[in-house]
């Protein structure tokens, strides 16, 4: 079970460009290898993605201490298991988003919770251009029983994609699947939320 709220999200948390060039990719390969080198190098990546995966798991729990605790958790993992990170040809970001995302999924599951998600209005846009839907207003309503219908994974899909904006490659490499399933699993979660949309909506009139 999952529960949805709206523009929850106060902390003034910068967003962090999900697209990044070849260039900065070789650039940041290079300062994951000084790290695994040397641990104290760490703190390079550690600045540089704390907000944003901080922010990542915030979205997920709306509890500020607790996305503390488990962000420090994250970054303690990744550290630990730096030296057995290989390059993908994705940002080191996407390795991150996949320790937060288990390690959220892992603390709900111990404590058999219902996990958060939030939408605020800018994604929501964003999500309704891509279901062709123009009333706001009654996808608000619709949504939070949608969302709680769809598996864990669709929901994960739904999140990464549009609610973070990341690229189907960075999705592929945080679900561990392959890049044409990403995109071929978005279209078949678009198509099948926007047929419940239009059921539901037609049964209330």
């Amino acid at each position: 079970m999952l529960t949805t709220s709206r523009a929850i999200l106060k902390l003034s948390i910068p967003m962090t460009a999900s697209k990044k060039t070849a260039e900065n990719i070789d650039a940041e390969w290079r300062e994951i290898q000084a790290a695994q080198q040397n641990p104290a190098r760490f703190g390079v990546l550690y600045e540089r993605y704390y907000d944003t995966i901080f922010r990542f798991i915030y979205r997920r729990t709306t509890d500020e201490m607790l996305a503390g605790d488990i962000c420090a958790q994250v970054f303690l993992k990744a550290m630990q298991k730096l030296h057995k990170y290989k390059y993908r040809g994705v940002p080191f970001s996407a390795w991150l988003y996949r320790i937060a995302s288990n390690e959220v999924t892992q603390h709900f599951r111990n404590l058999k919770k219902s996990r958060v998600v939030s939408i605020d209005d800018t994604m929501l846009g964003d999500f309704m251009e891509e279901v062709e839907e123009t009333d706001t207003n009654e996808m608000v309503k619709l949504l939070p029983e949608i969302i709680n219908s769809l598996s864990a994974d669709d929901v994960q899909l739904l999140e990464l994609r549009f609610f973070e904006q990341r690229a189907f490659k960075e999705v592929a490499h945080i679900m561990e699947i392959t890049e044409s399933n990403a995109k071929v699993k978005t279209y078949r979660l678009l198509k099948k939320m926007k047929k419940m949309m239009l059921k539901k909506t037609a049964n209330q009139k």
